[in-house]
């Protein structure tokens, strides 16, 4: 593949996912039933970690080490988003809806924030590659597999089928 073919599918794939991600975390929150409008509190977040870190512990049987393994992956998770929201959701939200104010798309200003968050995403990439490595990697076999079960099924409701 020419490499100038190659950069851009990667630019836009990146372009995408930065954009999607800022645009997802901006406007929705996950609750106990599903998508809910409006941004979560730093309390609720808590609340809201702390049930999935209770919840899998429970589906996963996990040991204490275990545990402690994914409440750290869950704390880098926090803090990458952090890096990702820096100026917060709402900041977030004026900078996007800024792109579509004029009479065209402010195209250069959109750059500027897929690359501001897209260095976000690099520098913590690393941390949060080496969380979820620590994390999967304490688990036994079985644990895994249901992970994988678990992930195949569609995130969180999954738990829910695998009873069912």
């Amino acid at each position: 593949m020419r490499a100038w073919i190659k950069n851009t599918l990667i630019a836009a794939l990146g372009a995408s996912v930065a954009l999607g991600g800022m645009a997802f975390a901006s406007n929705a929150r996950m609750g106990g039933c599903g998508w809910h409008g409006g941004q979560m509190s730093e309390a609720d977040a808590a609340k809201f970690r702390d049930k999935i870190i209770d919840r899998a512990t429970s589906e996963l049987s996990l040991d204490a080490n275990q545990r402690q393994n994914l409440i750290a992956l869950a704390d880098t998770l926090h803090a990458q988003r952090q890096s990702m929201m820096a100026g917060g959701a709402s900041n977030m939200r004026e900078q996007l809806q800024g792109l579509f104010a004029g009479e065209k798309f402010d195209a250069a200003k959109a750059q500027g924030l897929v690359l501001e968050k897209t260095e976000a995403v690099r520098t913590a990439s690393p941390a949060v590659i080496a969380a979820v490595s620590t994390f999967y990697d304490s688990l036994r076999p079985e644990q895994q597999q249901k992970l994988r079960d678990f992930m195949s099924r569609g995130g969180h409701h999954g738990w829910n089928r695998m009873h069912g």
